[in-house]
């Protein structure tokens, strides 16, 4: 795509990156067959290629709108144009640069504003969040079902941790929101890790990944808190951490492009490059290891959600689903399994109608099957699935731990 930055969009500190992708774009629209959102509202604007158009619009020196604005806002970043495109187009990362440039330029309404920093404020900070849980399971009752639906219908206890201290080590990201919504995931983890020899070294000053603050106009300090999670690694990098494991694929992706985002910061480049390439998902970790060993023979019927950081963003699609096929479960068939279930981090509380649709639609395809539970690879698609109260939705590793002999 033929692209003539403006003077000022050229002195942006990745305008050179932003050309890059815009031109490697080749307009022929493929993207817009697997875009959740051009699917509902068959709109070029709410589809990648249109939102290209956009961002090209907006570096080329055009004016920028609250329409402008809207039509990016409702991308759910979920790569999903990334895995169809024929050209290899970088989609996300030009979102997120258009997205800069647009929030600098156009004031939010005020209710948006108090919304998004009322997210930043309470989400990454966990002791924060668990309160607000807390609070909103007492006084459930009076709630709104909006807000109902938000608070998680069962809270399974977190089981003990392993206390034995293998010679294999990992570290693990214990996250933001995941201790409270579903604090036996990272447990449940530990447990199963530890049976194959491998102990889980929780370093809790390593807390939210970043994203929400990233994707919720704040992207330095979204990644301020990535700086942080290096230096709260760093130690265990060094004395030999095999991985940093990650059971919330979100967290996951994010940590993957610590590299790529901190490239040209002198101080942590190098760092988070290294720290980029330890990162893996719980599914990479345990696949390669002798799964025998476990003596798992299980039954249960699931339907596994694979959520959109782990197949668009990771590239891991089909990962969890040849762990679980080779413990015994039972999975079923899920049609349109690469499309998004609306939960997409903070989008489902910042844009909550195409959010329900797109969840509900998710839901019934998950459920065409009849599965006993729905299993997923991220907190967000969990909470946000269950909370429709329908089928069950839990983490997948609580199903394997709880199949140990």
């Amino acid at each position: 795509m033929q692209t003539t930055l403006s003077e000022s969009a050229s002195h942006l500190p990745r305008a050179a990156e932003a050309e890059s992708i815009l031109r490697t774009c080749v307009h022929c629209g493929f993207c817009n067959a697997t875009c959740p959102t051009y699917q509902l509202l068959g709109d070029e604007l709410d589809g990648p290629r249109g939102r290209i158009y956009l961002i090209k619009q907006v570096l080329e020196g055009n004016e920028v709108t609250q329409k402008t604005q809207q039509h990016l806002d409702r991308c759910l970043s979920c790569r999903n144009c990334e895995t169809t495109c024929p050209s290899g187009v970088d989609y996300h990362n030009l979102l997120d640069i258009g997205r800069a440039v647009v929030d600098a330029a156009v004031p939010r309404p005020l209710g948006q504003r108090l919304l998004r920093e009322g997210l930043r404020q309470t989400v990454p900070h966990p002791d924060v969040f668990k309160g607000l849980i807390n609070s909103g399971q007492v006084f459930r009752a009076l709630l709104p079902g909006t807000l109902q639906s938000k608070l998680p219908r069962s809270i399974y206890p977190a089981k003990p941790r392993p206390t034995t201290l293998r010679e294999r080590q990992v570290l693990m990201l214990e996250g933001c929101v995941q201790p409270s919504l579903s604090p036996n995931t990272n447990a449940a983890a530990a447990r199963v890790l530890d049976r194959l020899g491998i102990s889980v070294i929780a370093t809790r000053e390593a807390g939210c990944c970043g994203a929400v603050d990233y994707h919720l106009d704040a992207q330095a300090a979204g990644l301020d808190r990535a700086r942080r999670n290096i230096d709260a690694w760093w130690p265990g990098i060094e004395k030999g951490a095999e991985a940093i494991v990650q059971t919330a694929s979100g967290c996951g992706a994010f940590i993957k492009d610590y590299g790529h985002l901190l490239a040209s910061d002198p101080a942590y480049a190098d760092k988070a490059k290294r720290v980029s390439a330890l990162a893996r998902d719980l599914v990479e970790v345990l696949r390669d290891e002798p799964l025998e060993k476990l003596g798992i023979h299980a039954s249960q019927r699931l339907a596994f959600h694979c959520p959109c950081t782990l197949q668009h963003g990771q590239k891991l699609g089909g990962a969890v689903e040849a762990l679980l096929t080779r413990f015994g479960f039972n999975l079923t068939s899920v049609p349109d399994g690469h499309l998004c279930c609306g939960s997409a981090g903070t989008y489902s509380l910042t844009q909550p109608e195409l959010s329900r649709q797109l969840r509900d639609n998710k839901l019934n395809a998950l459920e065409s099957g009849h599965p006993e539970v729905i299993v997923t690879a991220n907190i967000g698609c969990q909470s946000h699935l269950d909370g429709a109260g329908r089928t069950p939705v839990r983490h997948w590793i609580e199903l394997v731990e709880a199949a140990l002999p």
